[in-house]
């Protein structure tokens, strides 16, 4: 295996790992969040719209987490520099 395919192969893996590992964390969020919210609606349901409100900007940026581990991911697999270095540095290259 040349440097280019290990390279390949490690930036996949490394973006396999990134959304496993960065999707757990805002589901696991987003559920307590959900679950909070929906407890405090049954108890003051005149204050669902505010709650609700709060909620949903909550969930938003707790699921930015998760889309920057995306991007990261896209950036590992597409544009990862170390691919054209490592390139460059094979011979007839």
């Amino acid at each position: 295996m040349d440097n280019t395919s290990l390279i390949g192969l490690t930036s996949i893996v490394a973006a396999t790992l990134c959304m496993v590992i960065g999707s757990i964390a805002p589901a696991l969020g987003e559920t307590k969040a959900i679950t909070q919210a929906l407890s405090a609606i049954a108890q003051q349901p005149d204050e669902a719209g505010i709650i609700s409100r709060t909620l949903f900007i909550g969930l938003a940026m707790i699921e930015s987490l998760a889309i920057y581990c995306f991007v990261i991911s896209i950036i590992l697999i597409f544009t990862n520099p170390f691919w054209n270095h490592f390139a460059a540095l094979k011979p007839g290259g």
